[in-house]
């Protein structure tokens, strides 16, 4: 559902960011592909049956480059979850490696962002709850509301365009 106007995001405390994805490096590899896929999708579906492993929200998109934008509770939480013995994750990681690593046909990539409180700013205009917004509170914001104010940056910014 589409939200008209001006919305941000706003999440109690600290949280992480957390970008994954996968780059298919020759194209007539694409079977390859498909067993990291679908382990991704195994991996997804456990973290949204199971919110208390710390998973907020997740967003993707595919592609010959995929990413994955995931939003937890914190850093321990997200790595608790790589390491554990039971969960999807960590049979997915050892069978990449095992057939897959060192091969080049696929390439893998992961950043990883610790985001304390406060310390970000989000805006959507006329869209569906998405990223930050459906992993915390999504807020409506007057028209004069600016990412310098939003940020914490400063208090008394006026926006450079009106009404937006």
């Amino acid at each position: 559902m589409v939200h008209a106007g001006r919305f941000s995001a706003q999440i109690d405390g600290d949280f992480v960011v957390f970008l994954i994805g996968a780059r298919i490096n020759r194209w007539w590899k694409l079977p390859s592909f498909l067993p990291i896929g679908r382990a991704m999708g195994r991996m997804q579906a456990e973290l949204r049956a199971r919110p208390e492993l710390g998973c907020l929200h997740i967003e993707n998109w595919v592609g010959r480059t995929s990413i994955s934008v995931q939003y937890w509770r914190s850093f321990e939480e997200l790595e608790a979850y790589a390491r554990s013995r039971d969960a999807e994750h960590l049979p997915a990681w050892r069978d990449f490696n095992r057939r897959i690593r060192d091969n080049g046909d696929i390439g893998i990539w992961h950043e990883t962002f610790k985001v304390r409180a406060g310390e970000y700013e989000a805006i959507y205009g006329n869209m569906h709850r998405f990223g930050l917004g459906r992993a915390g509170a999504h807020a409506r914001l007057g028209k004069t509301s600016t990412a310098a104010v939003r940020s914490g940056t400063r208090v008394d910014d006026v926006a450079p365009v009106e009404g937006y």
